[in-house]
C-alpha cells in the first residue's frame, strides 16, 4: 500500500472496526479482540508513514470537493504525524485499560462503548492528516459530537448535565468563533491549505491579525482556555476509560494540536513574530496556567483534580506556540506527547483505585500505595513528568519551552513556569506521600485492580520514563515543525 492510500486508510481503519464491534456486540471476546485488531492495525498503519515524512515526504490524498477550489483533503506533515502516532499508539493501551475497566466494574452499553471510542479515533485521524481548514473543522466536530455518548454513558442526571455542558461549550465556540474565522480566512488569502510560512501574507491589518487569532484561539475550544474550559471538569462524569480519551488521547490534543496547527500553518511564526496584536497570548494561557494550578489544588476530588491539572498543562502548549520561536514550537509540539502519556497514566491509576476499592477523594488514599503499589508508583511517574522532574518526558518538554522563553527574553514567561511547577508539586506530592507513608485505614483489605488495567498503567508509565531516555522520534517531527 503507497503512503498516500496509508492516509486514507488511517480513518476508515478504526470507522470499520466501528463496524465490526457493532456486529459482534452479542459476544463480547470476540467485540473486544476486534477493538485491539482494530487499534493494533491503526497503529501499524499509522507508523508505515513515520519513515517517509522524516525523510521529507508529504503523502496526501483528496476524498472529494466539497466547494469550488476547497476538497476534503489528507496531508501528513510533522505535527500531524506525531499527534496520530501519539492518539493510535496509545488506543491501544486504552483498549487494554477499558476492558479491564468495563468488566471490572459491570458497566451498562458496553458496545456502544466501543463503538463511540473507535468512532472517536476515526474522527481523531481525520484531524491530524487535515490538509485544510474545512477538513479539519468537519473532523473536530464530528469528535465532538461521537464522543458525546461517552460523557454521558452513565445517563443519570450528572452525566446529562455535564454532557450538556460539554456540547453547549464546544459547539458554541467552533460555530460562533471558529468558523467565522475560517470564513475571514477563506476572505482574505483565498485558500484554506495549510501551508507552512502561512497563507495570510500582508492582506490584513496588525490588529485584525490580532482579532483573527482571537477567533482561532477561544473558537478551538477544546484546547481549553479559560473562560472556555468549563467543559472539561464537566466531562469528568464519564467513565475513566473515557476520561483518558478526553485528557490524553484526543480531545484535548485535538484541541492544542489545531491551535498549533493554525499558528504554524495559517498564520506564519515569521509573519506574525514581533507584532503587537498578538502580544495576548502568552498572557492568556498563562493565567490559565496558574488559575487551572490553583483550583487543582483546592480540590479534593481526585478526577477533578486531574481535571483542572489538564485545563493547565494544555495551556504549556499554547503559551510555548505563543512565543513564536523555533525553541517554543519544538516544546509545544513535545509537550502534546508528554502530557498524553504522563495524563493518561495519573488517569489509569484514578481509575484502577474506583475500580478496587471505590474511592475516589484525595483526602481517602492515606495508604493506599500499601495496598496498591504498582498502581500507585505509575501514579508517582506520571505525576513527577507533569511536575517536570526527570527521568520523565515531562521535563524533556518543559525544558525546550524554558529555552525558548529564554531565547526570546520573556522574563514573565518564565516565572509563570517555575510558579506552575511549584503548584504542580503542591498539588501531586501530597497524594503520593498520603499514599506510602501515611497509615491505611482499618477496613482497607483492597489489592491491586484487575491485570488488564494494571498492565496497561505500567506500560505507560515505562513508556513515560523511556521517551526521557528516547525522544529522537518525537524530536526529529518537532524540529521539522520548527522549521516550517
Amino acid at each position: 500500500m503507497t503512503p498516500d492510500a496509508v492516509v486514507l486508510a488511517a480513518p476508515a481503519i478504526p470507522a470499520a472496526g466501528a463496524v465490526a464491534i457493532a456486529l459482534l456486540g452479542a459476544r463480547p471476546n470476540l467485540r473486544e479482540a476486534a477493538t485491539l485488531a482494530s487499534a493494533a492495525a491503526l497503529f501499524l498503519a499509522v507508523l508505515s508513514l513515520l519513515g517517509p515524512v522524516l525523510d521529507g515526504a508529504r503523502p496526501g490524498a483528496v476524498l472529494m470537493e466539497i466547494l469550488p477550489g476547497v476538497a476534503l483533503a489528507f496531508r501528513v506533515e510533522p505535527l500531524g504525524m506525531l499527534f496520530a502516532l501519539v492518539a493510535s499508539g496509545l488506543w491501544i493501551v486504552n483498549s487494554v485499560y477499558s476492558i479491564g475497566y468495563m468488566r471490572g466494574n459491570g458497566e451498562s452499553h458496553q458496545t456502544r462503548f466501543y463503538v463511540c471510542f473507535a468512532l472517536a479515533l476515526a474522527s481523531t485521524m481525520g484531524i491530524a492528516f487535515s490538509a485544510n481548514l474545512l477538513t479539519l473543522f468537519i473532523f473536530y466536530e464530528a469528535l465532538t459530537l461521537i464522543t458525546y455518548p461517552l460523557v454521558t454513558h452513565h445517563g443519570d442526571y450528572e452525566a446529562r448535565r455535564g454532557g450538556r455542558t460539554y456540547l453547549g461549550v464546544l459547539l458554541g465556540t467552533s460555530i460562533l468563533l471558529l468558523l467565522p474565522a475560517i470564513a475571514v480566512t477563506w476572505a482574505v488569502a483565498g485558500t484554506l491549505d495549510f501551508v507552512p510560512g502561512g497563507i495570510l501574507g500582508r492582506g490584513m491589518s496588525n490588529s485584525a491579525i490580532g482579532g483573527l487569532l482571537a477567533l482561532y484561539v477561544f473558537g478551538i475550544g477544546k484546547a481549553a482556555l479559560m473562560p472556555f474550559h468549563r467543559w472539561l471538569p464537566a466531562a469528568m462524569v464519564a467513565p475513566t476509560p473515557v476520561s483518558a480519551l478526553l485528557h490524553a488521547v484526543a480531545v484535548v490534543k485535538a484541541g492544542v494540536f489545531s491551535v498549533v496547527k493554525v499558528i504554524v500553518y495559517v498564520f506564519g511564526i515569521e509573519e506574525i513574530a514581533g507584532l503587537k496584536s498578538v502580544d495576548w497570548l502568552p498572557f492568556v494561557s498563562g493565567f490559565t496556567i496558574i488559575a487551572a494550578s490553583i483550583v487543582a489544588l483546592r480540590s479534593d476530588n481526585l478526577k477533578r483534580r486531574l481535571a483542572y491539572s489538564t485545563v493547565s498543562q494544555l495551556s504549556y502548549v499554547v503559551l510555548s506556540v505563543s512565543l513564536l520561536a523555533p525553541l517554543s514550537v519544538m516544546g509545544a509540539a513535545l509537550h502534546i506527547v508528554a502530557h498524553a502519556v504522563s495524563k493518561i497514566t495519573l488517569f489509569f491509576a484514578a481509575g484502577a483505585i474506583y475500580t478496587a476499592s471505590h474511592k475516589t477523594e484525595v483526602s481517602q488514599l492515606d495508604g493506599i500505595g500499601l495496598r496498591m503499589p504498582w498502581t500507585m508508583g505509575a501514579f508517582t511517574v506520571g505525576a513527577l513528568s507533569l511536575i517536570g522532574v526527570p527521568p520523565a518526558v515531562g521535563f524533556v518538554s518543559k525544558w525546550f519551552i524554558f529555552q525558548g522563553a529564554a531565547a526570546t527574553g520573556q522574563y514573565l514567561v518564565m516565572t509563570v513556569l517555575g510558579a506552575s511547577a511549584l503548584l504542580n508539586a503542591a498539588y501531586f506530592l501530597p497524594i503520593v506521600y498520603a499514599a506510602f507513608f501515611r497509615t491505611p485505614p482499618q477496613d482497607a483489605g483492597h489489592g491491586e485492580a484487575p491485570l488488564p488495567m494494571v498492565l496497561a498503567l505500567l506500560a505507560t508509565a515505562a513508556l513515560t520514563v523511556g521517551l526521557f531516555f528516547y525522544p529522537d522520534i518525537p524530536l526529529a517531527l518537532a524540529r521539522q515543525l520548527a522549521g516550517s
